[in-house]
């Protein structure tokens, strides 16, 4: 997962989604590369921080 300036991006299966207030969104193109890579832990700490729910994170679309 990573960070890039306030929005939690997830890579899975070589496609890139972005956490959008009704879940994860679809991205084109390549990682940020100012995106900072963080743990689940990392991730889990951000998503109580700014107030989302921690179930999103399990719920990334699947292929």
């Amino acid at each position: 997962m990573a960070f890039p300036h306030g929005r939690l991006l997830a890579a899975t299966d070589g496609h890139m989604f972005v956490l959008a207030p009704d879940g994860w969104d679809l991205l084109g193109g390549t990682r940020p590369r100012r995106a900072s890579s963080l743990s689940r832990e990392e991730a889990e700490d951000w998503c109580e921080r700014e107030g989302w729910d921690l179930n999103l994170l399990d719920a990334l679309p699947a292929d």
